[in-house]
Parts: C-alpha cells; sequence; structure tokens
C-alpha cells in the first residue's frame, strides 16, 4: 500500500481517529535509524513505552536515540502524511529557500519602489501646483491689460457714434429727397402703363371684339331678382352650403327660395368639410330629413354620435357617403342601418369600420353600390357575411381598392353572396393575384366592368378567367406580366367592349393592338407608357373596325409613334374628342396640320413634342380646341401662341409651362381672345413678369387654377392684380417665386382654397439660374406638377 490517496473515505477516516499514521511513523524512524537486530523484539518494547505515554505525546523521533537525533531544524511536524498522500506538507527543500529568497526579495523591491513613487509624486504635484500658480497669474495679467483697453476704446467708440448719428441725419435728409423723386417718377410710369392697357382694352372694343364679357354684360342687362323662379332653383342647386346660406340673406324672395325642399334632397357638405361641426349636420338633418334623398359627409373629420344619429332619422336617404369620416365607428354603422333601409348606395372607404359593420350591410336589402376602399380592419370573416340571411344579393358595384387583408377566401366569399356584381374595382392593392379573380369570376359572372390599377401580379390567366363576362370596361396600369394574349382573348370574347385602359404595361406591343382592331365598338382607348406601340399597332387599329368610332386616345410616351400614325388619326378618327400624344418626340409640325382639320378635336396634349408655331397655328384653324397642353416644347414661341389664340375663343384649359423662351406676350394673347380661360400653367417660364398677370386678370373671370411656379420675376403685384380681378380662383402654386413676399401671400390668398409658396431659387432641372439665365447643362423635367 504505498499511498492511501485513493482509499476510502471511511478508512482514511479510520486512520485520522487512531492517529495510526503518527504510530507508523515512530515506530518506522526508530528501526530505520536503530537497525536493531531483532526488529520484533524492538517494535514490541517501543509499542509498549507508546501505550504507555498515550497517543497524544507521540512524536515522531521518541524510538530513537538522542545521540542519533537529526541536527536540521523540523519543517514538517510529519512527512509520513507526505508519503501516504494525506496532505500537501514536505520538508526544507532548496528549492523552497530559493522561492523564500526570492518572495523576500521581491518585498523589500516594492517597499522602496513604493517610497520612491510617493516622493516623485509629491515632487510633480509640486510643480503642478506652481504652474497652475503661475498661469492665473498670467490671466489675471491680461485681465488688466484688456480692461485698460477695453476702457480707451470705449470712450473712442463713444465719439465715433456721435459723429456717426450726425453724418446719417444728413444722410436720411439726402436719402428723403431721392426716395421722393423715385416714388413721383415710378407712379408717372404706372399711370402710363394703366393708360395704354386701357386704351389697348377700348380699341380691342371699337374693332368688334364681341362676346368678350357677355355674360358679365347679361347679369348687368338682366338683374337676378327678374329671373324665373325654376331658373334661380336651378342656380341654386350648384352653390355649397356656405354660399346658399349667404343667398338666403339677400332678400326674402331668395330666403323663400332657399327653402324649397328640392334644394335639400342632395346635401353635399363634402365641399365645406372643414367647417362642418356635428350641431350644423344635426341642425339641418332635424329640418330636412324627409326629403334627403343624397347626402355626402366625405372628407367630414370632427363629426361624431349626434351627427349619426341625425343620419339614421333620414329614411328616404337613398346615397350615403361616409369616405374619410374618422368618427366612424360599428356602433354608428349600427344606428344608420336601422334607420335607413332604404340605401341604394354606401360608400364607407377610408374609415375604420370591422367585421362587425359588414355583419349589418344584411340590413340593406336593396343596396347596389358599395365602397369599402382602404378598409382594413376587417378581414375575410366579415365578407362572408355578404352573402348571409338576405345579405347584399343585389350589389351591382364593388369597390376593394387597397384593401390588402383580403385572401383568396375572401373572394369566394364575395363571389358566394354577391353574384350580380357588374362593375369591380381592385386599385393600388399589390396582394391581388390571378387566383383571387378565378375565385370571383366562378359565381360572378356578370361582370362587365374591372379596374385593376396598381395591381403587378395580374397576368393573362385572370383575362381567361375574365372571358366567361361580357366585359364593356377593362383598366389596367403598372402591370408587366400582361402580355397580347389579353388583347387576343378580348378580341375574341369581348365583342362589346368599348372602354380599354392598359397603361403602364411594358409587354403590350403592335401585335395586341392589331388583335383589337376588328372589335367594332371601342371609344376609349389608353396606351400610355407602352412604350413597344409603334406605327405597326396604332395604324392598323386605327384603320379597324373602331377607328370612326373613337373618342379618347391616349399614346402617352409612346416613343416610336410618328407622323404617319397622327396623319392616320386624322383622316380614320371622326369622332376623336381627346387625344394625347405627351412626349411623343417624333411627333412634327407634319402630322399636327393634319390634325388642324379635325372638327371634333376638343382637347389635345402635346407636351414634349416637336411641335412649332406652324403646328399651333394649324391647331387654331376650327377653334373648338378647349384643352391644350403644349409643356416642355421649346420650338414654340410668342407668335405660335398668338396665331392659335386668334383662332380659337372657347380655350378653357392652357398649359405651356417649362417653355423658358415665351414672354408676356403670349399670356396677353390669351387673356384678350380666350375669356373662358379656368385653368392656365405657366411654371418654369421665367420671362414672365407682373405685366401677364395683369392682363389675365382684368380679362379671365373665371380662373380656377393658376400656376406660375418658377416665375422668378413676379411680385406681390401679381397677388395684387389676381385678388382684384380673379375673384372664382381656387388653387394658386408660387414655388420658386423668389420676390414674392409671405406677407403677401398671406394676404391676398387667405380665400383660395388651396395655396403653394415658397421663395426659394429656382431648381437646376428648370434650366436657368435665380436670375433667369439658361443653364449650359439641363436635367430634363418630365412631371409636370398638377
Amino acid at each position: 500500500m504505498a499511498s492511501l490517496r485513493t482509499a476510502s473515505p471511511e478508512l482514511r477516516a479510520y486512520f485520522s481517529r487512531h492517529n495510526l499514521l503518527g504510530v507508523y511513523e515512530v515506530l518506522l524512524c526508530g528501526v530505520i535509524v536503530m537497525r536493531p537486530e531483532d526488529p520484533l523484539t524492538f517494535l514490541e518494547e517501543k509499542l509498549r513505552e507508546i501505550m504507555e505515554k498515550g497517543l497524544d505525546d507521540v512524536l515522531w523521533y521518541m524510538c530513537i536515540d538522542l545521540s542519533l537525533h537529526p541536527k536540521l531544524k523540523r519543517i514538517s511536524e510529519t512527512y509520513l502524511n507526505t508519503v501516504f498522500g494525506l496532505d500537501g506538507e514536505q520538508l526544507m527543500t532548496e528549492e523552497l529557500c530559493a522561492k523564500a529568497w526570492d518572495f523576500y526579495s521581491r518585498n523589500l523591491m516594492k517597499l522602496y519602489f513604493g517610497g520612491w513613487i510617493k516622493y516623485t509624486l509629491l515632487r510633480k504635484n509640486k510643480r503642478k501646483k506652481a504652474k497652475q500658480k503661475i498661469a492665473l497669474a498670467v490671466v489675471h495679467y491680461n485681465i488688466q491689460i484688456l480692461r485698460v483697453i477695453i476702457q480707451k476704446w470705449s470712450m473712442w467708440v463713444q465719439i465715433h457714434k456721435e459723429k456717426m448719428t450726425l453724418a446719417v441725419k444728413r444722410l436720411q435728409q439726402i436719402f428723403n429727397k431721392i426716395y421722393l423723386n423715385a416714388v413721383v417718377k415710378a407712379w408717372h410710369a404706372e399711370a402710363h402703363s394703366s393708360s395704354k392697357t386701357k386704351a389697348y382694352f377700348e380699341s380691342l372694343a371699337k374693332e368688334g371684339q364681341k362676346g368678350c364679357f357677355e355674360s358679365n354684360d347679361l347679369t348687368v342687362r338682366h338683374k337676378i331678382s327678374h329671373l324665373p323662379e325654376k331658373a334661380l332653383l336651378q342656380i341654386f342647386r350648384y352653390v355649397n352650403l356656405v354660399d346658399l346660406a349667404r343667398c338666403a340673406q339677400v332678400s326674402q324672395m331668395w330666403m323663400l327660395l332657399t327653402q324649397n325642399s328640392s334644394l335639400w334632397s342632395d346635401i353635399n357638405f363634402s365641399s365645406v368639410k372643414c367647417k362642418v361641426q356635428d350641431q350644423i349636420v344635426v341642425n339641418i338633418l332635424q329640418k330636412w330629413r324627409p326629403y334627403v334623398l343624397r347626402l355626402n359627409l366625405r372628407g367630414c373629420y370632427s363629426l361624431h354620435w349626434p351627427s349619426f344619429k341625425s343620419i339614421s332619422e333620414c329614411r328616404n336617404l337613398q346615397d350615403l357617403n361616409l369616405s374619410e369620416c374618422q368618427g366612424l365607428s360599428d356602433e354608428s354603422m349600427r344606428l344608420i342601418s336601422e334607420g335607413c333601409r332604404a340605401l341604394l348606395c354606401l360608400n364607407l372607404s377610408y374609415t375604420d369600420i370591422t367585421n362587425g359593420t359588414l355583419r349589418l350591410l344584411s340590413s340593406f336589402p336593396n343596396l347596389q353600390y358599395l365602397s369599402l376602399a382602404h378598409c382594413r380592419k376587417f378581414t375575410d370573416k366579415g365578407l362572408l357575411y355578404l352573402g348571409s340571411g338576405k345579405g347584399c344579393h343585389k350589389l351591382i358595384y364593388l369597390d376593394l381598392s387597397g384593401c390588402i387583408q383580403i385572401s383568396v377566401d375572401g373572394f369566394r366569399n364575395i363571389a358566394n353572396g354577391c353574384s350580380g356584381i357588374q362593375d369591380l374595382l381592385i386599385n393600388k392593392m399589390p396582394t391581388l393575384t390571378d387566383r383571387c379573380i378565378q375565385a370571383l369570376v366562378e359565381k360572378c359572372q356578370q361582370i362587365m366592368s374591372v379596374v385593376f390599377l396598381d395591381s403587378p401580379h395580374l397576368s393573362d390567366t385572370t383575362f381567361k378567367a375574365l372571358a366567361e363576362c361580357k366585359l364593356v370596361k377593362v383598366s389596367i396600369a403598372g402591370n408587366n406580366q400582361i402580355t397580347d394574349l389579353s388583347f387576343k382573348l378580348m378580341s375574341k370574347c369581348c365583342p362589346y367592349i368599348r372602354n380599354i385602359h392598359m397603361a403602364d404595361c411594358q409587354k403590350i406591343t403592335d401585335a395586341g393592338l392589331k388583335m383589337i382592331s376588328p372589335l367594332k365598338h371601342i371609344l376609349v382607348l389608353n396606351v400610355a407608357d407602352c412604350i413597344r406601340i409603334s406605327d405597326g399597332g396604332v395604324r392598323p387599329f386605327v384603320q379597324g373596325s373602331s377607328g370612326a368610332k373613337l373618342r379618347e386616345l391616349n399614346l402617352t410616351n409612346c416613343i416610336c409613334v410618328t407622323d404617319a400614325s397622327v396623319t392616320e388619326i386624322a383622316q380614320r378618327c371622326h369622332e376623336l374628342t381627346y387625344l394625347n400624344l405627351r412626349h411623343c418626340e417624333n411627333v412634327t409640325d407634319a402630322g399636327i396640320e393634319a390634325l388642324g382639320n379635325m372638327s371634333s378635336l376638343i382637347s389635345i396634349d402635346l407636351s414634349g413634342t416637336s411641335i412649332s408655331d406652324m403646328g399651333l397655328r394649324a391647331l387654331g384653324h376650327h377653334g373648338k380646341i378647349k384643352e391644350l397642353s403644349i409643356s416642355e416644347c421649346k420650338n414654340i414661341s410668342d407668335t405660335g401662341i398668338q396665331e392659335f389664340c386668334k383662332g380659337t375663343k372657347y380655350l378653357e384649359h392652357c398649359h405651356v409651362s417649362y417653355c423658358p423662351q415665351l414672354t408676356d406676350e403670349a399670356v396677353k394673347t390669351m387673356a384678350f381672345h380666350c375669356h373662358r380661360l379656368t385653368s392656365v400653367n405657366i411654371a418654369g417660364c421665367p420671362k414672365m413678369t407682373d405685366t401677364c398677370i395683369q392682363y389675365l386678370a382684368a380679362a379671365c373671370h373665371y380662373l380656377h387654377f393658376l400656376d406660375v411656379s418658377g416665375c422668378i420675376h413676379l411680385t406681390d403685384k401679381a397677388l395684387k392684380y389676381l385678388w382684384k380681378g380673379c375673384k372664382q380662383l381656387q388653387i394658386l402654386k408660387m414655388l420658386y417665386c423668389r420676390n414674392i413676399t409671405k406677407q403677401a401671400v398671406l394676404k391676398y390668398t387667405a380665400k383660395l382654397e388651396k395655396q403653394e409658396h415658397n421663395d426659394a431659387d429656382p431648381p437646376s432641372w428648370l434650366g436657368y439660374d435665380r436670375d433667369g439665365n439658361i443653364l449650359t447643362f439641363t436635367k430634363k423635367h418630365t412631371s409636370e406638377p398638377e
């Protein structure tokens, strides 16, 4: 047994309790040192000795003669523990002595090194304090010097101020004299300009310019009070609630007319939505509730429970628009559902309704038109209620635009409950897939009109499913999966289709237009931003069965279309009223001159084309165009505008924005010849001044929209002219007009419905700097502000 390290704990405890290690150590040391001839006898004697003395007095050398005791100093009480592995004690060795010396040396070194560090730090702190005192002394010295200097400087300033005050007084006197002379000269110039303008208008009147102010003359010759009551009632139907209340204050007769029940069958609170409060709605509806048939509350965000309760009391209500009413809830709809059983049309778009409201829709057994656009809080389960109970089985119009939470199951629920849907609108719904449409069309086979704007995941599979329906209108935009196959399906399965809107569908080619050319009833075709469309598709379509009946054609950004297509359109499309050739860069005067012979054309957009003054002159021949847009056309000039305006008197919308070459003369001609103008856009025309606005305000009293953004030379005078002359102006845009002040904007545009203004410098994409100088490198502007 060389070691007890691996022995059991009980055995080790036994050895320790009886001190057997000490006994073994004593006997072993005695035998090793004494070497008796009879070891057994020796051990027997020593054991008796230990028994007499007891185990507590056992020492390892007690069995050794004193003469043989070791001379080394005892380090450990016993070394048998080490032999048997019971503890870690050892005898003194050279290695332990070396470690002890190292330990002593290190302690001594730490002691002396610590003392040296304390001494060093003490000296360092003394030096630091000395430096601080010196720095403080330097600061104090500098302050004293600065104080002396400031005292001398303040005395000099005081003397200098006195001299400056005398000089300012003298300069002010001189300035007042010069300013007075300038004011007098400016007044003379303004008076001269006004007299010239007046003389010009008088000369126009003398030259027989009839009809300039026919409506105004009619108003003067015939007093409104002499009009028949039926005519006045018809006029009052076009007046909003605020103006109707004002009319009631004109005379007693007008007050009685405004109380006619026929005026209150159709109430539109949306036109005054910012002013409408619960009390106003309650008062009006309580008085006229038996007569109210149509009620529009779109955007009236401040309405709450009292208003909705009053609506529920309109028992004969048929058309209700609650779009964007933030106070609408399921509980409010419960009230309405209990009272308005005769509803035919219901618009709940942009509200926070949930499945609870959809459950209540079965309370409207005659409901035919329903809009849930952008209502995000109902689920597929809510749509299941449309077919439960009485349900909405008579529904023919459904708008689910923006309801991205609806899945295939939701559309299946709609199909089960509303199989008679004819008009379907699902715009701005990126989650819409072919499976959704397939699930809907399984039972809704009476669909005639579909609108899927901004639904990029639909493909030709959708049109395969819709082939079973007799479509009359198709509208899709922003889709890169629709191909010519969809046109082929339309041509085969939709013989009575009238409206095709396929804007920004990049895979549509000329082959698609050729496929639909045999269709006989197409009235509207929109292939804007389909960049693969060229003359090879437009010409065969125009030559087809629908060419002579076509009323609207949009070829925006079809860059491959040339004059050949435009000429063909002019020859074939005798009933065309709307034509858009925006950014068709290959269209020139040759094609536009052919359009001048189209007597049916009312609206045309030639922005971004190569039209020049010659083309404008040709367009003005028949004189029936009401809307003209020639933005970003660099080849036109004031002369072209003058020639066009002289030939037409019916122009209502004229957009000539981003044509930096135009001047006041162009607008002056518009004002003199086109008094029916309601919308004018001259944004990005840096040569325009206050004079053009003066002419516009003097002649165009029906102006509703005006955009002068980027007209850097306009000043506050322009706003004053508009304030005086254009009483019907509703929208005014004045971006990048740095000479128009904010004070003038607040003063003269307070009553406008919308105004935009900033005095920043024009951005580089306008093509000119803050002084109107044309920049060398310009960025083409591709989107015109609305």
